[in-house]
């Protein structure tokens, strides 16, 4: 029944878009629509070459609701078309890394991730706090919220921290809803080679790894992925890939030189919290063909790489056009 529903709004989606062309004022946008049908745009695509693909945003929560509101009814094609929902910050690092989130801040996302969660999707919750007794409560407060959690010590996400993991366990994992813990892991700032950044998670027991397709500019192979999949008790896991759909990066390997000087009408203004990142106006042709419409887009690169999901980042980026 989910899957039917999930093909029958794809297409009553399709059939009233808006038009895409990047000249259309934003104005007179959906923002919030505009990023769920680009959503689900991906998770056919992605399902379509292999059904047990996790699709999983980060953030921009709000898209669960059909209203984008509290108490709205469930945007029911998009949490149709998603495995999971990741979230920053629930408990810590909101404000300040190793500092407690605002009750009321958690309680308004609890209250969207709780939609999600009811519609059988998994949540991962990454909370930035280093101190024993912070990583300890998140870890139990996640818990009991039936959350999945990684108390991550650096918001750089470059290290793996000392000991096992929460919930560490010996178990196969093969789809989302198996996982009990994992590791937000993206930044190989630390590793000089792929072989030494393999090394290192081989010698991990996480269920999932969240990762980049790429070290430095070296792309991960499909062996390699294969590799990784190990965990050191001999169990299986799952490796996600990291994707930022909401921004362009100019590190990474589709950016042409030329929008150094001549930036193309999609790319809006720089992040002023990361230099190198752009706001894209998501809803353009251009930009989808190059994130998973083209057919060798960056999905293309992943699907083909061997991960088993996708972890979609900038989910929120309808907030800075609704701005």
């Amino acid at each position: 029944m989910k899957k039917a529903i999930f093909i029958l709004a794809v297409i009553a989606l399709a059939g009233c878009s808006k038009n895409d062309d990047s000249s259309t004022t934003t104005e007179d946008r959906d923002f919030k629509q505009d990023m769920r049908n680009f959503v689900i745009g991906i998770s056919q695509k992605a399902k379509t070459a292999n059904p047990n693909f996790a699709v999983i945003p980060q953030n921009g929560i709000e898209l669960v609701s059909s209203t984008g509101e509290e108490g709205g009814s469930p945007a029911i094609a998009y949490l149709d078309a998603i495995d999971g929902n990741g979230q920053e910050d629930l408990l810590y690092g909101y404000d300040n890394d190793d500092q407690a989130t605002k009750t009321a801040t958690t309680a308004y996302l609890k209250s969207f991730l709780d939609i999600s969660k009811n519609a059988g999707n998994t949540i991962f919750v990454t909370d930035y706090c280093s101190t024993a007794s912070k990583m300890a409560n998140s870890y139990t407060a996640n818990q009991a919220s039936g959350y999945v959690s990684y108390a991550a010590p650096d918001r750089d996400l470059a290290v793996i921290p000392s000991g096992q993991p929460n919930n560490v366990n010996s178990d196969n994992i093969t789809q989302l809803s198996q996982a009990k813990n994992f590791i937000f892991f993206i930044n190989p700032v630390n590793y000089a080679t792929k072989a030494d950044f393999i090394a290192a998670v081989n010698a991990t027991n996480y269920d999932a790894i969240i990762m980049d397709l790429f070290l430095e500019d070296e792309q991960f192979t499909t062996a390699e992925i294969a590799e990784l999949k190990h965990k050191a008790n001999g169990g299986s896991r799952l490796i996600i890939c990291y994707m930022s759909i909401g921004e362009a990066e100019e590190y990474r390997y589709y950016w042409n030189t030329l929008w150094n000087s001549s930036k193309p009408e999609w790319i809006a203004a720089e992040n002023p919290g990361w230099p190198g990142n752009y706001k894209v106006k998501y809803w353009n042709n251009d930009w989808q063909g190059i994130i998973y419409k083209n057919s060798d887009s960056y999905l293309d690169k992943i699907t083909t790489a061997g991960f088993d999901g996708v972890y979609l980042d900038i989910i929120d980026a309808f907030e800075y056009f609704e701005e």
